[in-house]
């Protein structure tokens, strides 16, 4: 049995929830995935998509307070939050189903 996932800075019961329906279980199962692999199986597990919620994952595993990321680092995430949403949420989806799915109109698959 391993260390709590709310054990980490930043990350309450709501992300552990969203972890364990994603097959994460310990917070030394997320750090081993790392953000970008942690984020991209949230997001295949339902998950919607959420640049915040993948950026404080991303400070919390780095052990930073989560509204540390600003500036370039930030817009580095943010290139990687696209990719990490297009592969894993977009995929299969037409550009009017991901736009629709943005505004908030298409259901969670």
């Amino acid at each position: 049995m391993g260390t709590q996932i709310s054990s980490i800075r930043n990350l309450g019961p709501a992300y552990e929830e969203a972890c364990e329906k994603a097959g994460i279980h310990t917070a030394e199962q997320l750090r081993e995935l790392g953000a970008d692999k942690a984020y991209a199986r949230l997001l295949e597990a339902g998950s919607k998509p959420h640049f915040i919620g993948y950026y404080v994952l991303v400070m919390a595993l780095q052990g930073r307070p989560w509204n540390d990321c600003k500036g370039k680092e930030k817009d580095a995430l943010r290139v990687r939050f696209d990719a990490i949403k297009h592969s894993a949420h977009d995929k299969g989806r037409s550009e009017l189903e991901a736009a629709l799915d943005k505004i908030g109109v298409i259901p969670k698959r």
